[in-house]
């Protein structure tokens, strides 16, 4: 089932670095930004994840809890992770169920060849478990500051 704005995400079950298991429903009360991406250690990729680094505290104090989600196994997101200082978990979707489930994978022409990849996307979710924004097919520059504008308009309208 494909989340759609507006209305509660369905339930899932993810695993994701530090141990964490993520559903929905143990992060309800807490507002949640996934974001997705195409590869760990890869330039576009590595600037991303150190813009929500940076700016990680910020979403704290606006209640919100970061999640990055990419095809890697456990072991790169880890490495990557430890690389970056990343201070947020990063869930490993190795069989693409969350990346399918939220309409992220795309096909893209690469050197020439037509392969599946992932469209660079972020959801946000409310404290209610509802999903009420998403960025599709975005650049990197600037983007962390615009889901981190809407964690707080969010904060401030609660």
């Amino acid at each position: 089932m494909t989340p759609a704005l507006n209305k509660a995400l369905p339930e899932f079950e993810a695993l994701a670095t530090g141990g964490v298991k993520f559903t929905p429903q143990a992060y309800l009360g807490q507002t949640v930004v996934m974001y997705f991406y195409p590869k760990d250690n890869t330039p576009g990729c590595t600037t991303e994840a150190m813009q929500f680094r940076d700016r990680h505290t910020d979403f704290i104090n606006a209640g919100a809890v970061v999640f990055g989600v990419s095809r890697d196994n456990m072991v790169s997101h880890e490495k990557f992770k430890l690389n970056l200082e990343l201070p947020f978990e990063l869930i490993a979707d190795t069989e693409e169920k969350l990346c399918h489930m939220f309409g992220v994978v795309k096909n893209k022409i690469m050197y020439g060849k037509k392969v599946k990849g992932i469209e660079r996307s972020t959801f946000l979710v409310n404290p209610q478990g509802v999903l009420i924004e998403e960025w599709r097919g975005i650049k990197v520059t600037g983007h962390v500051d615009e889901v981190l504008q809407s964690v707080k308009a969010l904060q401030k309208a609660a």
